[in-house]
C-alpha cells in the first residue's frame, strides 16, 4: 500500500493545485517513484489512497496505465483518515493473505524493500517498522531483542508505555521511516475507528504481540514533506 492521501501542505505553493503524490523530482512524480520501487522489489498489486486532490491521483494512473502494475485506489476523498484510518478503509482490497508492505508516498530512499519484506516474513512478528537512528521530536522505543515497547515526544517528554512493567531507560530511541510491513491478520485487530495513527495501533499490540524495529541506518533516507528536502532528493536521484 502507498499512502499518498496527505495534504503536503508544507510544500505548497507546490500542491495548491496538486497532491503531493504529484509533487515532480527530475521529471518524475513521487508516485512514480515509490511505485517503481514497489515495482522492483516485486510486488504488483499495489493499493494507493487518496484524499487531496483525488481524481488528479485517479487520471494521472489511468493515462500511466498504473505503471504496468495492478493499483487499485482507496478512496479517502470525503474524510481524511490518517494512517491507521486510509489502512483499515483500504482493508478488503487487499485480495491474498501474504503480509502487507506499507509505503509513504513522500519516502525517497535506498532500502532494500525485499530484505526487508523477507526479514519481517523469517521473524515470524506481527509487523515490521523500518526505523534509523535521526534527529526527531518523536521516537519509537524498542528493547534489546528489537520489540517496540513504547513511544516518546522528546520535547515534551510525553511517554506511552503500553506494558506497565517496562523500564524506560532501557529502551533505544529510533526515528521511524514511514515504511512498514504487517501481516494480514493485523487488519483484523484494528478496533480503532474514525481517523487515528497506525502508531497508536502499533502501541497497543504491542503489548502481546511482537513488533520488531528494522534498522537501516546505512541507507539513504529522506522525507520530501519540506521543500529543502525536495533539492536534497534531487541531487540523491541525479547521482543514481
Amino acid at each position: 500500500m502507498i499512502f499518498a492521501a496527505g495534504l503536503g501542505t508544507r510544500l505548497r505553493p507546490l500542491t495548491d493545485d496538486k497532491p503531493k503524490a504529484l509533487v515532480e523530482l527530475n521529471g518524475q512524480t513521487l508516485l512514480q517513484i515509490t511505485i517503481q520501487k514497489l515495482q522492483k522489489a516485486g510486488f504488483n498489486h499495489i493499493v494507493v489512497n487518496v484524499h487531496h486532490f483525488s481524481q488528479l491521483v485517479i487520471d494521472y494512473l489511468n493515462a500511466n496505465n498504473n505503471f504496468g502494475v495492478d493499483v487499485l485506489i482507496s478512496d479517502e476523498s470525503d474524510f481524511l483518515l490518517d494512517t491507521g484510518g486510509g489502512l483499515k478503509k483500504a482493508s478488503p482490497l487487499f485480495i491474498d493473505k501474504e503480509p502487507i508492505l506499507i509505503h509513504n508516498v513522500d519516502i525517497i530512499s535506498s532500502i532494500n524493500l525485499t530484505d526487508l519484506y523477507q526479514t519481517h516474513c523469517k521473524k515470524q512478528v506481527l509487523a515490521t517498522l523500518a526505523v534509523r537512528n535521526r534527529p526527531t521530536s518523536r521516537v519509537l522505543l524498542f528493547d534489546e531483542n528489537n520489540l517496540l515497547r513504547g513511544w516518546k515526544n522528546i520535547i515534551t517528554g510525553a511517554l506511552k508505555l503500553p506494558l506497565a512493567t517496562t523500564v524506560p531507560d532501557s529502551l533505544h530511541p529510533y526515528a521511524f521511516s514511514g515504511i512498514q510491513i504487517v501481516n494480514h491478520e493485523l487488519l483484523q485487530m484494528i478496533s480503532e475507528t474514525g481517523k487515528f495513527s497506525m502508531i497508536d495501533v502499533y502501541l497497543r499490540l504491542s503489548a502481546n504481540h511482537p513488533i520488531m524495529a528494522y534498522q537501516h541506518d546505512a541507507d539513504y533516507w529522506n522525507d520530501v514533506g519540506k521543500h529543502e528536502q525536495l533539492d536534497a532528493a534531487v541531487a540523491y536521484l541525479s547521482r543514481k
